[in-house]
């Protein structure tokens, strides 16, 4: 099963490098070549995501939901989060917020939703009030009453930015295929985790997730849009690859219990170092149960 691990990800690697944005950086001829990528280029690549094989449900003999927080000021999860300035870098970097927020704009994401559940569809529209705060200044506020017309300068106008991104959380189900013989895990859905916005300029903000965004519908645009790599620039990673392949570090806060999934904080509160080590208690119970079966 590790062979086949291995195989999967040395194609995988492979796929993206012929899909680098800089593309024909070494025969370009002037800088407007760089990125431009040539009719046989074209031809001859097949880049798309792996595919996800069909899984019965009667292959399935153990099976945990969980959701889990990606914390974005870990180094190993600064692929997710940068560039956030991108006036001075080239259009094919960008961040994972500016991805998806990008898409969802221009309908490539067209399904959007107010849970972790995707039982309450959202519209773009909806949104824009937890990613927008217009104020009017005091100034301002007088020109009103004074029965003028309001200017510009006196509105202040706050958007959450990438740079306002805090966290990420992600929602998956572990899994272990009788038929394969191995435990496995399903990302399911993804969500964008900045301060509210009516409280972003205080000193302890409110954290509230945007938006979820159920993962296979997103998985031909994030697998387009591609991660900087620091080991190597010619080989990037898709953002589809980098959450798919687990290439990020996250902690469970909370699993699907009979107690309405509550979370790790409503019943180990106030103790943050008591909630890490019950995060990992539940780690070890979903890994133990596929090291369990070869037990004997």
């Amino acid at each position: 099963m590790k062979l086949k691990s291995f195989l999967l990800t040395v194609t995988a690697v492979f796929a993206v490098s012929g899909a680098f944005a800089q593309a024909n950086i070494l025969n370009a001829k002037s800088p407007q070549e760089i990125g431009v990528r040539t009719d046989e280029q074209k031809a001859i690549d097949n880049d798309k995501p792996l595919e996800y094989g069909y899984v019965d449900d009667r292959d399935i003999l153990f099976a945990k939901m969980t959701w889990e927080k990606v914390v974005l000021d870990e180094r190993s999860n600064f692929p997710l989060y940068y560039p956030i300035d991108t006036n001075n870098i080239g259009s094919n970097r960008r961040s994972l917020y500016d991805v998806l927020i990008k898409n969802i704009k221009n309908g490539n994401i067209e399904n959007i939703y107010d849970d972790s559940y995707f039982t309450g569809k959202r519209t773009l529209k909806d949104i824009e009030s937890a990613l927008v705060r217009i104020d009017t200044t005091e100034l301002g506020i007088e020109q009103i009453n004074a029965g003028e017309e309001l200017s510009a300068e006196y509105i202040n106008r706050r958007d959450i930015t990438a740079a306002d991104i805090k966290e990420y959380r992600i929602k998956g189900l572990w899994y272990f295929d009788k038929r394969q013989a191995e435990m496995k895990y399903r990302l399911l859905g993804i969500a964008p985790v900045a301060p509210d916005v009516n409280t972003i300029d205080q000193d302890t903000p409110d954290l509230v997730p945007l938006f979820w965004v159920f993962f296979p519908d997103a998985r031909n645009v994030l697998h387009e849009a591609k991660a900087f790599n620091n080991e190597n620039s010619s080989i990037p990673f898709s953002f589809d690859h980098i959450l798919n392949a687990r290439r990020f570090h996250g902690y469970i806060y909370k699993e699907e219990n009979v107690q309405g999934d509550r979370a790790i904080t409503e019943y180990v509160a106030q103790n943050s170092l008591m909630q890490l080590l019950e995060s990992d208690r539940i780690k070890d119970k979903i890994r133990d149960f596929e090291l369990d079966m070869w037990t004997y």
